[in-house]
């Protein structure tokens, strides 16, 4: 006579830990699965087009120029980078290293998931022809140390050398005293998504949408010429009396920001074979 098998203790058990996970599942607000699930596809984009400008570079010995925020989509230039043949062309208020993500030239996504186009800025001496030097960051003066000169010998298929460094600097901010320190510095270029609330960024029709509040998204923002530091920190609603820089409560905040440092971009200029 045969007997019933039941289930073994593990069996139970592991049973009763996917019932409990499906039912955590169910509670989570659908609101907050779409803005986990938004954010993690923005951020999926932002790396892959961080690729591709690493890859435009190693094949076109710079970085692309911006392209413009304000040419509307489906409008002749759109997603073009703003390249003159000799450097960037100035893009907002004169300023040659702002503008949205050249989409159309990378053929990489034009909006994050918000539908919002994704700001960037590059440091000239990354952007400009092969061969113009100056091989220093010269907008503004602040590559330490300098690129001996003469630079000897000059890359021939690079805009820039392998003592080259960017301008601009990426801070994260302290949770309890809010102080700043640098995440990533000297760098090449920053790509921002502006997040859910999308204060400071371009949208399809051209326009921009509304101001930040805060300090950090205000910095993330900054479209004026000569404008180098950013924030990327940690997420937070908005709040009345918030103040960034100073201990408290934050002010609003979700942008996502990615970097291209130095480091990686020379590595890989030089696996091209693009830099001696």
């Amino acid at each position: 006579m045969s007997r019933g098998k039941g289930f073994s203790l593990v069996e139970l058990a592991v049973a009763l830990a996917i019932i409990a996970l499906l039912i955590a599942g169910a509670m989570i607000p659908l609101s907050t699965q779409m803005e986990v699930r938004n954010s993690a596809d923005t951020q999926r984009s932002m790396e892959s087009i961080r690729e591709a400008m690493i890859g435009f570079a190693q094949a076109n010995g710079r970085l692309p120029c911006p392209a413009l925020g304000t040419t509307p989509t489906g409008v002749a230039g759109a997603g073009i980078e703003q390249w003159n043949g000799s450097t960037c062309a100035a893009t907002v208020g004169g300023n040659v290293f702002f503008g949205v993500v050249p989409w159309a030239t990378l053929g990489v996504p034009e909006t994050d998931s918000w539908g919002r186009r994704f700001s960037y800025w590059v440091s000239p001496i990354f952007a400009d022809a092969i061969g113009t030097g100056p091989w220093n960051s010269t907008f503004p003066a602040m590559q330490s140390p300098a690129c001996p000169t003469p630079l000897i010998p000059a890359p021939t298929q690079s805009s820039f050398a392998l003592c080259s460094l960017g301008i601009f600097t990426v801070n994260t901010r302290n949770e309890s005293n809010h102080a700043a320190t640098a995440l990533g510095s000297a760098l090449p270029a920053v790509i921002i998504s502006h997040g859910k609330n999308g204060f400071g960024a371009y949208i399809p029709s051209g326009s921009m949408f509304a101001a930040p509040v805060g300090a950090d998204e205000t910095a993330n923002a900054n479209h004026a010429l000569g404008a180098t530091t950013f924030f990327s920190r940690v997420r937070t609603p908005a709040a009345s009396g918030c103040n960034d820089a100073a201990p408290g409560t934050f002010c609003e905040f979700d942008d996502i920001v990615v970097m291209i440092t130095s480091n990686a971009l020379i590595a890989r200029m030089v696996a091209a074979g693009k830099l001696p």
